[in-house]
């Protein structure tokens, strides 16, 4: 189907991370957990043996470290910004004290059922197994890193209260340290994992380790039961209600000049008519939570007719789209593409980002991987991976 002016792409992006899960040997599943007390493995404790898929396809217990002087247990993901601030000097860790016996294999605790919306908008991945896969490839990982989102079973016997928490332990697997890298999160500010590199010199020199115990500052574990929060936020953000205005050429030149936010503001322009426009809109939907603490605003332009208003109000109450959402007024579809962007040619989906006074961050014709989409968000200068 076709407006004047507005044609209808009909192709779609396979999203990277269903791409490379088609390839994993390990199919994930995770499942809600009952609540547990979970306290921490205590100084001197014997190193609780697990058996755990990696992304390079591979299950990884204690037995595969036995070799190593000493042992690195980390605990960390992918979306803490934390964890993420710290991802090159565990890198660096490996590289410097791997020729010295020490073996580091990462964990990754969380349960995605627990991580919510929210909670995602300093990252382009999720904590999925599939989407570890493209963290380790993407950050050039060279160590094992480990999925525990199914049941936490391993994790549970660490207790790891934070990512990214290291536990070192000695040759004969006793714990030495257990805390953090260092203390100095951002990267750049001068830290380079002094304290885990502390433990692991004293603890090849046969030595006790100065301070033992640190406390851990990171994003606190996302275990299985904390999907009851994700089912409220869920709940809550669905009972939002959902409106939609008129808005005309010279209102979305406005809207696209972005001159009354301070916000990235990422525009689609859509129809109930196009296919891969209502087949991907409910993932905007889900990418405004999940920024929607950080400097970032989804707007949504329906394409349909003006007198279709009740049509496309249906379809946002139905996709829950509790953001801005607007009915070009005007029955000319050319001056809604011009007024769009210039570049445009009129085939939707349409989507734009644009900058606080209308600065072009990213434009798309078609369906959006969203994936490439989350990666220009989080590394544009007004969000960031970092506090």
């Amino acid at each position: 189907m076709m407006l004047t002016g507005l044609t209808c792409q009909n192709t779609d992006n396979q999203p990277i991370a269903e791409q490379t899960t088609a390839t994993a040997q390990f199919v994930a599943n995770p499942q809600p957990v009952a609540e547990v007390p979970v306290k921490p493995l205590e100084i001197g404790a014997a190193a609780p043996d697990f058996k755990l898929p990696g992304v390079d396809g591979k299950w990884y217990s204690l037995a595969d470290f036995k070799d190593a002087k000493a042992l690195v247990v980390l605990f960390t993901c992918n979306h803490c910004p934390t964890a993420q601030a710290y991802e090159e000097r565990v890198v660096a860790v490996v590289n410097d004290y791997k020729p010295k016996g020490v073996e580091l294999v990462a964990i990754s605790p969380n349960s995605p059922l627990g991580v919510l919306y929210d909670e995602l908008g300093y990252t382009d991945l999720n904590d999925d197994y599939s989407e570890m896969i493209i963290r380790a490839k993407n950050q050039a990982f060279n160590f094992p890193y480990l999925y525990d989102g199914d049941n936490e079973q391993a994790s549970l016997k660490y207790g790891p209260v934070a990512t990214p928490h290291a536990f070192v332990f000695d040759a004969n697997r006793k714990l030495v340290y257990a805390g953090r890298l260092d203390t100095k999160e951002k990267p750049g500010s001068g830290g380079n994992a002094d304290d885990l590199r502390a433990a692991l010199d004293a603890t090849l020199a046969g030595q006790p380790v100065g301070t033992p115990t640190t406390k851990t500052f990171g994003c606190s574990t996302k275990w299985g039961w904390k999907h009851a929060d994700k089912d409220k936020a869920t709940k809550d953000w669905n009972a939002k209600p959902v409106t939609i205005s008129k808005l005309d050429t010279k209102g979305v030149q406005q809207l696209l000049k972005n001159e009354d936010s301070k916000k990235l503001r990422l525009v689609n322009v859509w129809a109930t008519w196009c296919g891969p426009c209502v087949r991907e809109y409910p993932e905007f939907v889900i990418l405004h939570q999940v920024f929607s603490r950080r400097d970032f605003e989804f707007v949504s332009i329906s394409a349909d007719k003006p007198d279709q208003e009740e049509k496309a109000l249906k379809f946002l109450q139905e996709s829950h789209s509790a953001v801005a959402n607007y009915l070009f007024s005007e029955d000319d579809k050319y001056a809604l593409i011009e007024a769009v962007d210039k570049e445009w040619n009129g085939a939707l989906p349409y989507t734009i980002l644009v900058e606080p006074g209308g600065k072009v961050v990213w434009r798309h014709q078609g369906a959006v991987d969203f994936y490439e989409l989350k990666k220009v968000i989080v590394e544009h200068g007004m969000i960031g991976r970092y506090f």
